[in-house]
């Protein structure tokens, strides 16, 4: 990446076809991993929401919110690799998805 910092989608795209090259299992079984995968980042947010806060009385606080902030960013991040390993148009299907989220939740209001 010599000193350019990639874009959101250019990033996806990179990480999508870096997974691709690596992957142990048959290219079927692909789109469902990266749900799993999913999964487990989200239980990632939840430990560190529990560390941060304390919420286990034998292990205490363990967690740091920059620790929670970095898990939410791996599960948005992975959603996107997901999403892209079901349909090369993923940058495409989340525009649209977003676009229509944004009219229902905010009457047509324009982001920002």
């Amino acid at each position: 990446m010599s000193g350019h910092t990639p874009g959101l989608w250019d990033a996806v795209e990179d990480l999508h076809t870096w997974l691709d090259r690596h992957r142990a299992v048959g290219s079927r079984e692909d789109p469902l991993l990266c749900i799993l995968k999913l999964s487990e980042e989200v239980g990632e947010v939840a430990q560190a929401v529990v560390g941060v806060t304390g919420q286990n009385p034998r292990k205490g606080t363990t967690h740091t919110w920059e620790d929670v902030h970095s898990e939410l960013c791996d599960v948005a991040l992975t959603a996107l690799i997901a999403l892209r390993t079901l349909t090369p148009d993923a940058r495409e299907v989340f525009t649209r998805h977003l676009e229509k989220v944004t009219a229902r939740s905010l009457g047509g209001t324009a982001m920002g």
